[in-house]
């Protein structure tokens, strides 16, 4: 062995190193690695079990899951989000989602392809139909979900095809395919529904929707989609009609109501008009009877005030010459429509005349 094998370095002093730290070599020339001490061994061994330890000491809860925490087969939920501490090897926790989960019936997924012995099935009219049901649940208790049942989505798409089967069985096929789809859901949920609750494994049911229905052979299908379309037409149709008589009623409505009014406001114009007369005719009356030679020339003098601006006067001398004041041709319209006028005037005037002497005579008598 060497010098530096035995220890005996001769600048070991000046080296800095402990004699503990002193490299050895093997006969290879290679160096021979020290082995660690125990204690060494033990702090790590101590400083892994505290990190195992503590990171099993908590657990982070979030919004969308439940926590079940088993403490000696003892389970326990908890749902409130946030950090919580659980004993190590002695509580167990497992999690369980909150959110809405979908369960296909009648169809896969994730190619869309129908199958058969989940989506055929007999109606009341002993007709074969096609339907694909999408069913959503949720868990209602994570304890129950984890231990009341060995496979609780298993009994709920089971007791669901049960529950779908039924219902659809007491339904025209007509109904299934067309216009009694939303029936069919409602009742297919109230009944599972009601069927999860007596079970008690933890699920709930959210909703459940027909995807599709259709008959199972071309044929039939496109014959029920020609009466579907029919029978969306005549809705169109109707809706329609119902949306027209509403805008025409009131329009009608309110031309009535005007003409109503109208005739109404005539009524009175007239009422009142006739009533001005009256009230006029009788003050005049009162008038002529006390001075009836004064109130029967103001008359005289009122109607010639009305009817002098549309008179013509003629004017003829010895000769026989006739002379128009104003000067207006033969040929005019306005002549013959003035000549009338004039004579109804006079007429007028003549009525007014002869009933004003009447009137005085009745006086004086």
């Amino acid at each position: 062995m060497s010098a530096y094998q035995n220890g005996n370095n001769p600048f070991g002093r000046f080296s800095g190193k402990r004699a503990d730290d002193t490299v050895t070599f093997d006969a290879s020339g290679r160096k021979i690695k020290k082995k660690p001490p125990f204690k060494v061994i033990l702090a790590a061994v101590v400083v892994i079990v505290a990190f195992f330890l503590v990171s099993n000491c908590y657990y982070v809860l979030d919004e969308d899951n439940y926590a079940v925490v088993t403490t000696l087969g003892n389970p326990e939920a908890v749902s409130d989000a946030g950090l919580h501490f659980k004993i190590p090897f002695i509580q167990q926790v497992r999690k369980v989602s909150k959110v809405i989960k979908g369960m296909p019936i009648g169809y896969d997924a994730e190619t869309g392809e129908s199958i058969d012995e989940e989506a055929i099935m007999i109606t009341k009219d002993f007709n074969f139909v096609n339907t694909d049901f999408y069913l959503e649940y949720m868990v209602s208790d994570p304890v129950k979900y984890l231990y009341a049942s060995e496979n609780p989505e298993g009994t709920l798409k089971m007791l669901a095809q049960s529950y779908i089967r039924d219902t659809v069985g007491i339904y025209n096929v007509d109904d299934v395919i067309t216009t009694g789809k939303a029936a069919i859901q409602s009742e297919i949920k109230e009944k599972l529904t009601e069927r999860m609750i007596r079970e008690d494994i933890g699920l709930s049911v959210v909703n459940i929707t027909i995807q599709d229905a259709f008959p199972p052979t071309t044929e039939v299908m496109n014959a029920f989609k020609n009466v579907e379309n029919a029978k969306q037409g005549k809705e169109t149709a109707i809706n329609n009609a119902n949306k027209d008589r509403n805008e025409k009623i009131p329009l009608a409505e309110a031309e009535c109501d005007q003409i109503i009014k109208d005739a109404e406001a005539q009524k009175e114009a007239r009422i009142n008009e006739a009533q001005g007369q009256v009230a006029r005719f009788e003050q005049m009356y009162a008038e002529y009877t006390k001075y009836p030679l004064i109130t029967k020339q103001r008359m005289f003098y009122e109607t010639m005030e009305e009817v002098l601006p549309y008179l013509k006067i003629i004017i003829v001398d010895d000769n026989g010459t006739q002379k128009f004041l104003p000067l207006d041709s033969f040929t005019t319209a306005g002549t013959s429509e003035a000549a009338g006028k004039a004579s109804d005037a006079k007429a007028s005037a003549a009525g007014s005349e002869n009933a004003g002497s009447t009137a005085e005579n009745d006086s004086q008598e």
